[in-house]
């Protein structure tokens, strides 16, 4: 089993430490730990002293650093934001895994495609956000996408689009670039602030397939298959919040996983 830490701040910890928790984590489950590192939410890095003037050259020094570490370098280093005098992990991970940088618009893009080894794409990630995230990275070679998706799944995909539509609602209020890529994003944007929520709820049934794993579970597989297409490796399926709810859909993760 693949298994994802999602995307830790670059900032919350040093990135000796990072390579450190990583390098143990890796050692442990050789070919199967998918790390991500991203700017952090930036009010949330501000509240904590940690916010930087260039989140884009901080990450990118943490990136560097923490992969030369787990490469079993000795590193040296003295950038604007990472400082490390002579560090080396005592226990390198046999298999140094691929760093994947938790960005979403085009110099955090770039800069990904420079220096990591792939990239964790936030939800909503549709098939149109990620080839357009790979343009931005220049589609380097051997690079790994990963992408978030929040799953809903219903007998009816009438039912999945109305339980869905105050999430969407929500995103639209402050869209993000994956939003901003939807080739039908501006009818979407114009829906919304005419009809609301409800108008959302019954907007055409490709637009939601393109959107997220949401609809019927035919819908939900037709969107992995198109992630696939589009140049996802690994696809993390968020649950709904209710836990009861969540224990429901582990067939549903299951299915589309087999299929």
């Amino acid at each position: 089993m693949q298994v994802g830490l999602g995307i830790l701040p670059a900032v919350a910890r040093n990135p000796a430490v990072t390579a450190m928790e990583v390098g143990t984590l890796a050692a442990l489950a050789p070919g199967r730990l998918l790390p991500g590192i991203g700017h952090g939410v930036q009010s949330w890095m501000g509240q904590m002293g940690a916010r930087t003037p260039s989140p884009v050259t901080t990450l990118e020094e943490v990136l560097l650093a923490v992969q030369r570490l787990l490469a079993g370098e000795r590193v040296t280093m003295h950038g604007r934001y990472v400082h490390l005098d002579d560090v080396e992990l005592d226990q390198p991970p046999p298999e140094p895994p691929p760093l994947l940088a938790g960005v979403r618009g085009p110099r955090s893009l770039a800069m990904a495609g420079r220096v990591a080894g792939g990239v964790v794409l936030a939800e909503p990630a549709s098939p149109s956000y990620v080839r357009w995230a790979l343009d931005q990275a220049g589609r380097p070679p051997e690079f790994r996408v990963a992408v978030f998706a929040a799953l809903c799944v219903a007998a009816d995909r009438a039912a999945a689009y109305r339980q869905m539509a105050p999430w969407l609602a929500g995103l639209l209020d402050d869209p993000s670039p994956g939003l901003r890529a939807l080739p039908f994003f501006e009818e979407l944007s114009a829906r919304h602030a005419s009809h609301g929520t409800r108008g959302l709820a019954t907007v055409p049934a490709d637009w939601w397939t393109e959107i997220g794993p949401i609809g019927t579970l035919d819908d939900a597989a037709a969107h992995v298959a198109a992630l696939g297409a589009a140049g996802v490796d690994d696809v993390g399926l968020f649950p709904a919040p209710d836990v009861a709810v969540a224990r429901t859909q582990v067939d549903q993760v299951l299915a589309l996983a087999g299929g």
